[in-house]
């Protein structure tokens, strides 16, 4: 007896799920589905977040930075991500229409035990295939960053401090990983 085939998800039916909890995404039609993630994974995007917020007031005023729930679909009907956080151009946020918010600067994903392979494979994969400059993947037992660019193959590891420097800048943003992941 043969496996009924996969569904090919597309945006408009995932507005059709249940409002359950969990949060949905979809990579090129494949249908992610996670369940509310942990306090301590909170704890660190909204550090992440507060600091990169600070950093783009201050040196970087052309980028704004989004949370999670906040989507890119890069305007495909098969595609939608809910990064934990993200930078995007303001002239694009402007526009307010997640559909034309497409030239992300910097993706960073949180690790939960339920979004370690999503976040690792299929939507780093798609990061890199969209050219995303910079994406950070932080692991939150290791107490580490995974560095991807789009033509790694490997991630570099960071256990000190992030650094990134937007284009146009002249100060870059820097966060020691011991303030990150100290205690509340």
């Amino acid at each position: 007896m043969g496996m009924p085939a996969p569904i090919y998800y597309t945006r408009e039916m995932l507005r059709e799920l249940p409002d359950d909890g969990n949060r949905y995404e979809l990579v090129r039609g494949e249908l992610l589905v996670t369940p509310a993630p942990r306090p301590w994974h909170e704890v660190v995007v909204n550090r992440f977040q507060r600091a990169l917020e600070e950093y783009v007031e201050r040196q970087a005023p052309a980028l704004y930075v989004f949370g999670s729930r906040s989507e890119i679909s890069w305007g495909e009907r098969d595609t939608e991500v809910q990064p934990d956080v993200f930078v995007l151009p303001r002239s694009e946020v402007r526009t307010m229409r997640y559909e034309e918010m497409v030239g992300l600067r910097l993706v960073i994903e949180v690790l939960s035990p339920s979004t370690a392979r999503h976040d690792r494979f299929t939507k780093r994969l798609e990061y890199q295939r969209r050219g995303v400059p910079l994406y950070w993947i932080v692991d939150l037992d290791e107490l580490m960053v995974e560095i991807w660019t789009p033509t790694d193959h490997f991630p570099a590891f960071e256990r000190e401090r992030l650094v990134w420097l937007p284009e146009g800048a002249e100060v870059p943003f820097t966060l020691d990983l011991r303030e990150l992941f100290r205690e509340l």
